[in-house]
């Protein structure tokens, strides 16, 4: 089941929001790995530490830009290109509000 159907009109400041939030989602996941990647592979010799960091940022940037871009491709693709560029916008006003969420929840805690 697809969560966000692309036939339906969901509004923009909804996709922009699960756009947010799956992105969250996914860095929460990475910083679990890169936390606990100790304890998961043990002592990495030092040309592959790098090696496996680089290849992990480079894989990240491009899952990340999938995340936040496709659909806004899409609607360029389908000409709309002001409806494209407003739900970036929503989309990077959501992640600054979960971005401050989690800085006041870790200070908080």
């Amino acid at each position: 089941m697809v969560i966000m159907s692309p036939k339906k009109n969901y509004s923009l400041t909804l996709i922009a929001f699960f756009q947010a939030l799956g992105l969250m989602i996914y860095c929460g996941l990475v910083a679990v790995l890169m936390w606990q990647g100790n304890r998961l592979f043990g002592k990495v010799p030092e040309y592959f530490g790098p090696l496996l960091f680089l290849m992990l940022f480079s894989t990240s940037a491009l899952i990340c830009a999938l995340i936040t871009l496709y659909r806004p491709f899409l609607l360029w693709q389908e000409k709309k290109t002001d409806q494209a560029l407003k739900l970036v916008i929503y989309t990077a006003g959501w992640l600054l509000m979960l971005t401050i969420i989690v800085l006041l929840l870790l200070i908080l805690f």
